[in-house]
């Protein structure tokens, strides 16, 4: 099975567009257009009764003390973990397209309470639901694709990975507020075949592409 992208190729940059966060000149970062990317995939294995995707940043700090501090940076050697930024399951079998800015098309201060996306589909939480945690201006619960954000003075840029899955299943059984984990523990031994699509971003300007 393979997974593309019309709007970049594997490993390349996202597109600021699809950000949730881009760099602002003065304040460091300003929100973004937000919008999800287009995606197709092809090759899709004979069985297939569902899919299920997932975004994941593979880079993200586990240490917050120093993100976006002034006179600070993130060094490329601090720990780091997987921050998830949008899980969708229970795609129908014969779904091949995700249109760009079909699944999100803003910044929603304190998240999308229900998300659009294809027919049949659910969307579960996103790890912005932690980050933004006791936030007056932005906590909530954050649902469906919220795009790349990592801190501005991080020396590392970040790694983003859409994995589709192609299931045995026609819909995974989850409760209304799932998360990734849960979703790829409910996946596990359905899965007929996966298909990866890498992107790069980073809000850093010494890192940022010219």
């Amino acid at each position: 099975m393979r997974l593309t992208s019309q709007n970049f190729e594997d490993g390349a940059a996202l597109p600021d567009i699809f950000a949730f966060c881009t760099p602002h000149p003065e304040e460091h970062a300003t929100l973004s257009s937000n919008r999800n990317p287009e995606l197709s995939w092809f090759d899709v294995p004979e069985g297939t009764r569902s899919f299920a995707l997932i975004l994941t940043d593979r880079d993200a700090p586990t240490i917050p003390d120093d993100v976006n501090q002034p006179g600070r940076t993130l060094s490329t050697e601090l720990p780091r973990a997987d921050f998830h930024h949008w899980v969708m399951i229970n795609m129908a079998p014969d779904c091949r397209t995700l249109e760009a800015g079909a699944c999100s098309e803003e910044v929603t201060p304190g998240g999308k309470q229900s998300p659009p996306g294809p027919p049949g589909t659910r969307q579960g939480r996103n790890d912005y639901t932690g980050w933004f945690e006791g936030d007056p201006n932005m906590g909530g619960l954050y649902n469906g694709y919220d795009g790349p954000g990592p801190p501005w003075n991080d020396e590392r840029i970040h790694r983003y990975c859409f994995t589709l899955f192609a299931l045995d299943v026609a819909t995974l059984d989850l409760t209304s507020d799932f998360d990734a984990a849960e979703a790829l523990a409910a996946l596990e031994g359905h899965k007929l075949d996966t298909a990866k699509l890498l992107c790069t971003y980073t809000m850093n300007p010494a890192l940022r592409p010219i």
